[in-house]
């Protein structure tokens, strides 16, 4: 069958003035618009198509690549507001809709804001909702310590910066834990910190112990190259200098030069760190 808010693959059948009609196995077919489609598609191709419901209520396919599918959070900016919710942008010729119901907060336009997308079962329409908390897996969490996750970063808290983790859960990235900048809307790497007995997810943005070292090592290499060999850092500069120059935690840095010395790629002066000869 057709399923709307996600990627279809179908078969084109027929051309027609207006565009091509898709297939499924079942029988059930869906028109795609002549300017969707690909120069080189004949008939008798498969395509992949996303489908969802057009102004007028009509199922149509549409090879325009969306931000986000059915039952999947975005950070999307809204486009309109009127007098029965808000539209925003999700990268397709009809904006996504937020009816009023579905929001924390009166929307305005141009601002961004944490959606989820679901399926209304009454008007069977692609729905957003601003009340994303709702959503999220609470029970069972099929996560680990130490685990790398997708996340996609959606709110300012007193305590820092909560984060859509794998699309399924809510975790939360502590304020003195973050030494790279982000932003709301951000969709980056990340690991599992903490699993409270809450069932709450702590998550970082940098590698948990001795595995974080490698990488940040490997940062104060390159960011010595690019400064011809030399960086003004040492273990006595101040941390916010530190977490400016190289997007990490002074203990962080401490251990990675560390690291780097034992291995003699670099040596230590009071002015700063320098590549060794044989690295320059």
């Amino acid at each position: 069958m057709l399923k709307l808010g996600v990627k279809n693959t179908l078969k084109i059948l027929r051309g027609t003035s207006v565009g091509m009609y898709l297939g499924d196995k079942e029988g059930n077919d869906v028109l795609l618009p002549k300017k969707y489609i690909p120069d080189d598609a004949i008939v008798g191709d498969t395509i992949e198509v996303f489908i969802y419901k057009d102004s007028e209520d009509r199922i149509i396919a549409t090879t325009l690549e969306p931000k986000v599918q059915l039952n999947q959070f975005a950070y999307l900016q809204v486009m309109a507001v009127t007098a029965i919710g808000a539209f925003l942008d999700w990268g397709l010729e009809k904006d996504l809709f937020v009816p009023f119901k579905e929001q924390n907060r009166k929307l305005s336009t141009g601002e961004w804001c944490a959606v989820y997308v679901y399926l209304d079962e009454e008007t069977e329409r692609l729905v957003g909702s601003c009340k994303v908390n709702k959503f999220f897996e609470k029970e069972n969490i099929e996560l680990e310590a130490g685990e790398e996750v997708d996340l996609l970063i959606f709110e300012e808290t007193n305590l820092g910066l909560n984060a859509v983790v794998n699309n399924r859960y809510k975790g939360l990235i502590y304020e003195n834990e973050i030494f790279q900048r982000v932003k709301l809307g951000s969709q980056i790497k990340g690991y599992v910190k903490n699993i409270r007995e809450d069932n709450r997810i702590d998550v970082s943005l940098q590698k948990q112990g001795y595995a974080n070292i490698e990488p940040n090592a490997e940062r104060i290499l390159t960011k010595l190259k690019e400064n011809e060999g030399f960086l003004d850092v040492t273990d006595k500069s101040d941390a916010n200098y530190i977490m400016y120059q190289l997007e990490m935690s002074k203990k962080t840095f401490k251990k990675a030069v560390g690291a780097l010395y034992k291995q003699r790629l670099i040596t230590i002066e009071e002015d700063g760190i320098y590549l060794t000869k044989q690295q320059t």
